[in-house]
């Protein structure tokens, strides 16, 4: 870790976690394997932006701890990469163990709680609809392909749809360290 902290994968502790690490390797680990056109990535720092942004647009009475869990969703990314789907269902619950254990540790160190069942799911249903359009906007998938593997969630709104455009490696750190900041001091 930049911090100089040791982050122990199997074990992981909330005294390691530092936020401006995970916005670091969140902001340099690429979305669809980096197969995305243009001169910048498109990061997994973005995605958790375009994710928070979306779940907000879905539930706008949100609490500020809820939107930080939107935000944090794929932050155990920043230590592991971003394990395309198919690989990690087909190691299956080794790598969701390891994903589990950082989560918690996160959760941990910001001081946020489990969250309910119907959190999960707005978590999951925002990240679907994300995926849906990162795969038109950037990977190349048409609707109907997309609409096959992610369902059809609809437009966005010009707030989330302006997410969509990658940005460079230090705007998108810059960017979700500020967000998060925002949502931690609310």
């Amino acid at each position: 870790m930049l911090s100089g902290r040791r982050l122990d994968l199997l074990d992981p502790s909330p005294d390691d976690i530092a936020i401006a690490d995970i916005a670091h390797g969140l902001a340099r680990v690429a979305r669809w394997n980096g197969q995305t056109a243009g001169p910048h990535v498109f990061s997994v720092a973005q995605h958790s932006l375009l994710v928070e942004a979306i779940g907000t647009g879905l539930r706008p009475d949100l609490a500020p701890a809820r939107r930080l869990e939107l935000l944090l969703h794929d932050a155990p990314e920043y230590v592991i990469g971003d394990i395309i789907s198919p690989f990690k269902a087909a190691i299956g619950d080794s790598y969701k163990a390891v994903e589990r254990r950082l989560l918690a540790a996160i959760r941990a160190r910001f001081g946020l709680p489990e969250p309910a069942p119907e959190e999960v799911r707005l978590v999951k249903r925002a990240d679907g609809i994300a995926a849906y359009w990162e795969a038109i906007r950037l990977a190349g998938f048409d609707r109907p392909e997309a609409a096959t593997i992610f369902g059809d969630p609809g437009p966005l709104t010009a707030g989330a749809e302006a997410l969509l455009d990658p940005w460079p490696t230090d705007a998108a750190q810059a960017r979700f360290l500020a967000r998060f900041e925002a949502l931690w001091e609310a």
